[in-house]
């Protein structure tokens, strides 16, 4: 490992090519974070950004097979790794440097803090409009090394479901940011409804309104609803991201949130 200032060297080096950084989180998993982090990133390509997704979820690190990228291999050009591009976006994860498949990283915070500021500032990014970083759920030491150490950093984009329980957890994940002193993008409502594919009718399977009343009390926006369908499910574990392959309503939905967030960071 580098000596730790001269990584936070590197880091700040890229960030000097890089526009915004946001950073997805949600309170808790099972909510659909990496689904609207990878969705997010590929809509913003569609919209004519240049963009990098960064999964610091080091101990769920799902990105990669949710772009269909198993077999994505890393190039190394000098002291700098180089970042396999696809479907419009430069793309780093943990699971690129795990020879074995699926196996447990078994790291504390040090070591995480060490690879997380590696992934950025011995990586070749080259340009970014935005740097889309996957956290994983919670308030741990990814979400706060990134929050400490990337000065781009416009703000956090919140994802939840409708249910009370990820209400609650993402009522801490809102404290958290907010004791860090950092911006809260909105919120994601995943998960929100499921449209009958014979009446047309919808059906609130995990709860309706909980975004919204979290928007209203915490007084955020609430940037979009993405409905619940099973075609989510088979698309992304196929490596298709559905704002590429999903049906309309669904990839409307992420080009939409995602045109709202350059609306709003770049305003």
């Amino acid at each position: 490992m580098s000596n730790i200032q001269e990584v936070k060297e590197k880091v700040n080096k890229k960030l000097e090519d890089i526009e915004n950084v946001i950073l997805v989180m949600s309170g808790k998993g099972g909510v659909g974070k990496t689904t609207v982090a990878v969705n997010l990133a590929v809509s913003l390509a569609l919209l004519g950004k240049k963009v990098g997704l960064l999964d610091v979820d080091l101990h769920g690190p799902d990105v990669v097979r949710m772009l269909g990228g198993e077999k994505f291999s890393l190039t190394q050009v000098g002291d700098e790794i180089v970042p396999p591009e696809v479907h419009g976006i430069r793309v780093i994860s943990i699971s690129q440097f795990l020879n074995e498949g699926n196996v447990a990283v078994i790291w504390r915070g040090p070591l995480k803090t060490g690879a997380i500021l590696q992934f950025i500032g011995d990586v070749a990014w080259g340009n970014l409009d935005y740097l889309v970083v996957d956290a994983p759920p919670g308030t741990g030491d990814e979400p706060l090394t990134v929050i400490q150490n990337i000065s781009k950093l416009r703000g956090a984009l919140l994802v939840t479901s409708p249910s009370v329980v990820s209400q609650d957890d993402v009522e801490r994940a809102i404290d958290f940011v907010k004791k860090m002193n950092v911006d809260i993008l909105g919120i994601v409502e995943n998960m929100s409804y499921f449209i009958c594919p014979n009446c047309k009718s919808k059906h609130f399977i995990f709860g309706e309104g909980g975004g919204k009343s979290l928007s209203e009390r915490f007084n955020l926006d609430l940037l979009s609803q993405i409905p619940l369908d099973s075609s989510i499910r088979e698309n992304m574990d196929k490596g298709r991201p559905v704002a590429y392959f999903g049906l309309p309503e669904i990839s409307d939905a992420y080009m939409n949130l995602a045109q709202k967030l350059i609306e709003k960071i770049e305003q």
